[in-house]
């Protein structure tokens, strides 16, 4: 459903939101690419991108890293989603047609569009700051 970069950009953010909701800790990209089970390159460059999209905080240097603060943890997933794959996700076709719409629907438009405001809540209605104390007693998962 939604991108790999996507995935990793969510699981990257809860993990972020997890470590370091205490404040003034910045955890490094190899700590986070480990805690998702991630790609170092690949995680950097994503959240390089949510950084200049002012999601996540960064500071560089030796005790630099990337960090949530208080407000940042009251982010939703979709914000996440939508910084990353956009809003296709939650307006898009099903089938991925150009012309799908009330007038002129797709096989699947009446039961994709309840799917698509489904899916908007529960990702508007899970902010980042969430999932921090089901983490820390290993109730929810982040790797495979």
């Amino acid at each position: 459903m939604f991108s790999k970069t996507c995935e990793y950009a969510i699981r990257a953010m809860i993990f972020i939101a997890q470590k370091t909701k205490e404040g003034d800790i910045r955890i490094g990209i190899k700590d986070i690419a480990s805690g998702i089970d991630s790609p170092e390159y690949f995680i950097a460059k994503i959240l390089q991108e949510l950084s200049r999209k002012g999601l996540v905080q960064s500071v560089k240097g030796p005790n630099g890293g990337f960090y949530l603060d208080h407000s940042s943890l009251q982010q939703s997933l979709a914000d996440v989603v939508r910084a990353v794959d956009g809003d296709k996700i939650f307006e898009g076709c099903g089938l991925g047609l150009k012309q799908c719409s009330e007038k002129c629907p797709c096989p699947i438009h009446h039961d994709f569009k309840r799917i698509r405001k489904d899916l908007y809540r529960t990702l508007e209605k899970s902010k980042l700051g969430n999932f921090t104390e089901e983490l820390d007693k290993q109730l929810l998962f982040l790797r495979r």
